[in-house]
């Protein structure tokens, strides 16, 4: 065979090699995306990455950790995320197989090299030691394909740590400095010894109940003290964001839906101010007995912990209530059956118009006259909704996004055709209420008329104005009485007011007064400037604000409140706590910068967005104790925000990412 031949035929041969091979890949079966699935044992292997005796090894450790510490620990190996990305892909596989407070879970996808840790951290495992357990002995087994080995190290480093046993390496390297620094001399080693008694002091206080008075008596008196100020530093930090995130949760689902929410964390608001108060108290110039400051520390520790408490309540309510999809179908069905109700309503509704309508001019209809026909349509459109909602819902996990605008248009079109339907039904009793209270308003307005018919030569032409005006709408009413009793009633309470203000500035005393007024409103602006000025400062700083600018804050505001509550009926009292308000609101903003230098000079790194985040209370990494439940880490050097609750209540922790 010649040479051209020969190349021809080997072409040949590899052109069809490749085109087999081809055929091979496109007829291969590809591997099926994994869903979130429910956990039915502690340890599921659907990727088939462990043999027999593996898979024993990881059952065995993760049955240990339960026999020892009650925790379960779940684990699941799975080929990938499905797509959804390891912390959604968890969090789902959580929701579905109903995990609880004591319920862990390992989530390792062998393909996709990614992993996720979920579940509340239990009680005796630091961030810190987590963190250490995964990125030095989970993370490094899962790269180099040990996925038993990085179950096995997950259950056994949780109990080793609840044990006790974990080794804190950075305390070590302070214990090591310290003891070449004993050399350097005796009065080093004295305070550290004072330091390190403050320490334990301070860390048994943070385990007391804080409604248990008696040890918290019992405690050393600068350790309360210490407490005391950690405890402020953390319910302030838990109101503010707690009142961020209602403030959104109240725009998504109404006043009504959020009440609850809202009483817990005004209690929480009145408690942290009567805190700081105690606070203030401690600090200002006048000493207290060691014994006086027991009895006061006792009771902010208490107040402050209630209060944490109750916030800790709303946690479970307040997350499931943001989460419309998880009661998606029972909230289209409740819907339904507000739509039933407000259906039996409309005849009535329309029925009590007509009647309206024959009884009363069209003016004093105006506000409702279409009340009925709109409320038709926000039924319909409600109807609509829940349609399109439950439409939603039958679409694959992850495409069921649209049930949750549909719910909340829903909601609103309900919420809207509820308000709709009372204007007709309360209408009546409005304007019953307008002609019953008319004839006083009436008779005031005569007796103003007359009185200021009397300082008609002190009040120039403003008080001839308003007399006049007032005698005017006086007849207008008298005679609208019966036609149109809600116009005449608000015509005669405003001509009233405009004359009492006519009045008042025709008298010495009434000069006098706003005179008075007038200082107190460049009081009260100076105050409410110093005070938002300290409290802006504090709120993107607060991570790294300790408890003494925050007591001068919170009775900065104190007195800011009985000012403005005062203005009108005491106005010298008002001026003082203006003065006062302002004066704390300066102290505050500088004991605030002070506490933020101070924070920025212990920082290793400073000048970074995660930094920046940390000192603004948004991310926590555990620098300050008073700010450790302001923010859940969500990875190896990743982070999470905080959300609605108190300061120690809630411990989830969400972290992972690729190996």
């Amino acid at each position: 065979m010649s040479l051209p031949n020969r190349v021809a035929r080997w072409t040949s041969w590899v052109v069809l090699s490749v085109l087999f091979a081809g055929a091979a890949l496109v007829g291969a079966p590809t591997g099926t995306a994994e869903a979130p699935l429910r956990m039915d044992t502690y340890v599921v292997d659907s990727a088939q990455a462990l043999n027999g005796g593996q898979l024993d090894q990881v059952r065995s450790a993760v049955d240990q950790l339960y026999a020892d510490q009650q925790v379960r620990l779940w684990v699941v190996y799975v080929r990938d995320f499905g797509g959804l990305g390891p912390e959604v892909w968890a969090q789902r596989t959580a929701s579905q197989s109903g995990f609880g407070s004591r319920d862990l879970l390992l989530a390792v996808a062998t393909r996709d090299r990614s992993y996720w840790f979920y579940g509340e951290l239990p009680s005796g495992v630091s961030d810190s030691t987590l963190n250490s357990l995964l990125t030095r002995e989970v993370e490094p087994a899962l790269r180099d394909g040990r996925w038993a080995d990085a179950g096995v190290a997950t259950a056994d480093g949780l109990k080793s740590a609840m044990q006790g046993g974990g080794v804190n390496v950075g305390f070590l390297l302070v214990i090591g400095v310290l003891v070449v620094l004993v050399v350097g001399g005796f009065v080093l080693f004295a305070r550290k010894r004072r330091r390190d008694r403050a320490k334990a002091e301070l860390a048994a206080a943070r385990e007391v109940d804080p409604d248990n008075t008696t040890a918290l008596a019992a405690l050393a008196l600068e350790a309360l003290h210490a407490r005391s100020r950690e405890a402020l530093v953390e319910i302030d930090n838990a109101i503010r964001t707690s009142a961020e995130e209602l403030e959104l949760a109240t725009g998504e689902f109404g006043t009504t839906a959020a009440l609850p929410f809202d009483t817990a964390l005004q209690h929480a608001k009145t408690a942290a101010s009567k805190a700081f108060s105690i606070r203030q108290r401690l600090d200002d110039d006048i000493p207290e007995t060691p014994d006086e400051q027991r009895t006061l520390l006792v009771d902010l520790i208490g107040t402050v912990g209630r209060a944490d408490r109750e916030l800790d309540a709303q946690v479970a309510e307040f997350d499931a209530m943001r989460n419309l999809l998880i009661n998606a179908a029972d909230r289209l069905d409740g819907l339904t059956r507000d739509l039933v109700e407000l259906k039996s309503r409309l005849p009535a509704s329309e029925a009590e118009l007509t009647r309206l309508t024959a009884a009363h001019p069209a003016s004093v209809l105006a506000p409702i006259h279409d009340n009925a026909t709109m409320a038709r349509e926000r039924i319909t459109f409600a109807e609509q909704n829940i349609d399109a909602g439950r439409a939603a819902l039958t679409q694959p996990v992850g495409k069921q996004g649209g049930a949750v605008a549909a719910i909340r248009a829903a909601e609103a079109a309900v919420g809207q055709a509820r308000s709709l339907l009372d204007g007709i039904d309360n209408a009546s009793a409005n304007i019953q209420q307008a002609r019953d209270g008319l004839a006083a308003v009436l008779d005031e307005l005569r007796r103003d008329i007359a009185s200021a018919t009397e300082l008609s030569s002190y009040g120039g032409p403003e008080l001839a104005a308003a007399t006049a005006t007032a005698q005017t709408t006086l007849d207008k009413a008298a005679a609208a009485a019966t036609a149109d009793p809600l116009d005449a009633f608000h015509d005669a309470v405003a001509a009233d007011g405009d004359l009492d203000r006519a009045i008042a500035a025709a008298t010495d005393r009434k000069f006098a007064a706003e005179d008075l007024r007038r200082r107190l409103d460049q009081a009260l602006t100076d105050a409410r400037s110093r005070v938002s000025a300290a409290s802006d400062y504090i709120a993107t700083r607060r991570g790294g604000i300790d408890a003494e600018a925050r007591t001068r804050l919170s009775e900065a505001q104190r007195n800011l409140d009985a000012a403005q509550q005062l203005s009108a009926t005491d106005p010298a009292r008002a001026l003082t706590s203006a003065q006062a308000a302002a004066d704390l609101g300066g102290r505050a903003l500088q004991a605030a910068q002070a506490s933020v230098r101070a924070w920025e000079t212990a920082q290793p790194v400073s000048g970074t967005s995660q930094a920046g985040a940390v000192l603004g209370g948004i991310l926590i990494d555990g620098l300050l104790r008073g700010a450790a439940s302001g923010g859940r880490r969500s990875g190896s050097g990743s982070w999470s925000a905080g959300s609605y609750g108190g300061s120690t209540g809630s411990r989830r922790i969400s972290r992972g990412g690729r190996f």
